[in-house]
């Protein structure tokens, strides 16, 4: 008796304890996964223990040894890092970490590791410091003595500048890389090596003017990199001035600086106001051409200041705050730009407001349609919706009613999840959109319109679409764009299906450029269909060719597509059908909001 009792009592502290670890059930699978050597499982799930418990360095550290059982080495050394920050104590982490820095060519945060480590008494560490920071003293010792015979000599300051920031001599480091610089200031990457350095030593002011310069130049790469190590802010005229200091034969930065002090002169002298304002208009378009939205704002709003009335300008800002995704701010400037007399600038400016005052109001009604016709089911399949939406006050979030349509013209024809036949009445919670990607809940009744029969469902999912380059209704250019879906679907027997559809093409003309405002698209599609059940009809990918096309003449909201594709089955167990298949699919897509 009392050893059942002692017995229960041990089993439910196991519980308890099993039960206060959220981390408990990934890692009991990550060891699992790792004695069958299951390595892409093993490191799945204990990044799903990490997500549960974030502050625990052993996991960490167990997830940078099955990294590297597959070779990741950067990835493991990350995790190695962090596990180091977590507990400063490990030095085995920290060794790890050393040896995968130097191996990955971060010899300098090597090197400072193995000090730390080795003045702990550490013969490891001593030998490993040894190794790396010998090497380092002799070839400055060699080019140091180089520089004595030939103190031009540019090469010997560069390779100097190089081994003393890899040894932690800063002031070494950045005293030969400026005296390089001098020598060869076409060697524009040592303007960032010399602005890296002044910023580790804690020279924030000299480092600002080293990269602004950097950043404004003939070499792409190094203005890139440069750019990534300034303040996402504009700099301010004392930072450009400074940075002349530095590069004072930079054409652009110089530049940059007139358009700037024009820009920002707000009391010019009679006579001078018109070529100011447009100095700070073509300054924002080059910024705008360049991707520099932040500081095609600034000038936009400086030409806006000193020209109120100028709807081009104002027209430019609403698209301008468009792309920082500020659409509060966006439409502000549209609706202001829509009130212009030249009619193309309101027709532009209407068409932008239009397009995003739906969610801005409080309620909106949406309808959309999708008929379809599908060669390989030799079947006429039409989805739609409507639907009214209320917006909840400051959050993004919207509840809804709707019904929904599902069916075709032949019956369910074995293709019952193609076509349900039937209409679904639905509520819902959906999320605004954030960089593409929204979410959505909803619980209804499904009725079928033959029979009569009603089921209740459940749905939800995640959405995510993107688009890059030209697409339908502007320019004539390439394209790409991937709409994703992932769905939960309460009635096949509650799976979660994920629906990628991507496509890469050819705009032809611009909308305005044809007669009847015709504009095409051509281009090849890249569709997967798979789910968490592995069932048949779920997965699968297709790919082949396919062109859509709009025109002014018929609704806005419509397009046509047609699309040829040729499409292979995951999974063929159950499947009645070949494993493979043909299909002509073409149909048109109609929606429109209120």
């Amino acid at each position: 008796m009392i050893r059942a009792v002692i017995l229960a009592i041990a089993t439910c502290v196991t519980a308890l304890g099993q039960a206060a670890d959220p981390a408990y059930a990934p890692l009991e699978k990550a060891f699992e996964a790792l004695r069958s050597r299951n390595y892409d499982m093993v490191i799945d799930s204990f990044e799903r223990a990490i997500a549960a418990a974030p502050q625990r360095a052993d996991i960490r550290k167990n997830l940078a040894y099955a990294l590297l059982k597959i070779g990741e080495t950067e990835a493991a050394r990350d995790q190695f890092a962090e596990a180091m920050r977590l507990d400063s104590t490990d030095q085995h982490v920290a060794l790890e970490y050393a040896f995968l820095c130097y191996e990955t060519k971060q010899q300098a945060i090597a090197r400072r590791v193995f000090d730390r480590l080795r003045r702990t008494g550490d013969k490891t560490a001593e030998d490993a410091f040894q190794n790396i920071d010998k090497p380092l003293a002799e070839g400055i010792a060699r080019w140091t003595a180089a520089l004595a015979m030939s103190p031009d000599n540019f090469s010997a300051h560069e390779e100097l500048a190089r081994l003393a920031e890899q040894r932690d001599d800063l002031s070494l480091a950045a005293e030969h890389y400026e005296r390089a610089w001098r020598l060869k200031p076409s060697e524009r990457s040592l303007l960032l090596d010399l602005g890296r350095v002044w910023k580790a030593q804690g020279r924030q002011e000299d480092a600002m003017s080293a990269l602004l310069a950097a950043s404004r130049g003939a070499q792409p790469r190094v203005a890139e990199k440069a750019r990534e190590l300034l303040p996402s802010r504009y700099p301010y005229v004392y930072e450009f001035q400074n940075a002349i200091k530095i590069d004072s034969s930079n054409a652009d930065l110089r530049r940059e600086l007139a358009d700037l002090l024009v820009a920002m002169n707000h009391r010019p002298v009679l006579g001078e106001a018109p070529a100011r304002i447009e100095n700070a208009k073509t300054m924002a378009e080059k910024s705008l051409k360049a991707g520099y939205l932040k500081d095609a704002l600034r000038y936009l709003l400086a030409a806006q200041e000193a020209d109120a009335d100028d709807f081009e300008v104002m027209l430019k800002l609403g698209w301008t705050y468009n792309m920082l995704h500020d659409d509060r701010d966006a439409i502000r400037w549209f609706d202001l730009a829509s009130q212009s007399e030249d009619p193309g600038i309101a027709l532009e400016a209407a068409k932008a407001y239009k397009n995003l005052k739906p969610q801005f109001q409080r309620f909106r009604f949406t309808v959309w349609a999708f008929p379809f016709y599908s060669s390989r089911w030799r079947d006429a399949f039409g989805y739609g919706q409507v639907k009214e939406e209320m917006k909840l006050g400051g959050l993004p979030l919207r509840v809804y009613l709707g019904a929904r349509f599902i069916g075709d013209t032949r019956g369910t024809i074995g293709t019952e999840y193609l076509s349900e036949s039937s209409i679904i009445f639905e509520v819902g919670l959906s999320t605004a959109a954030w960089r593409g990607l929204s979410g959505w809940a909803e619980a209804g009744e499904s009725v079928k319109y033959v029979s009569g029969a009603a089921i209740i469902r459940n749905r939800g999912g995640l959405s995510y679409a993107k688009g890059f380059g030209h697409m339908m209704g502007g320019l004539k250019g390439w394209f790409a764009e991937s709409n994703d879906d992932g769905v939960y679907v309460s009635r096949f027997q509650n799976d979660m299906l994920l629906y990628s559809q991507n496509r890469t093409g050819y705009t032809f003309a611009s909308a305005e450029d044809l007669l009847g405002g015709f504009q095409a698209q051509l281009y090849w599609n890249y569709n997967l269909t798979t789910d968490r059940l592995k069932q048949y009809w779920a997965n699968y990918v297709e790919t082949g060719p396919g062109i859509r096309f709009k025109s002014a003449v018929l609704p806005k909201g419509m397009l046509f597509s047609v699309n040829f594709l040729r499409g292979v089955y995951l999974a063929n167990e159950d499947n009645p059908r070949r494993p493979n298949f043909f299909d002509l699919r073409a149909g048109f897509w109609y929606a429109f909001t209120r």
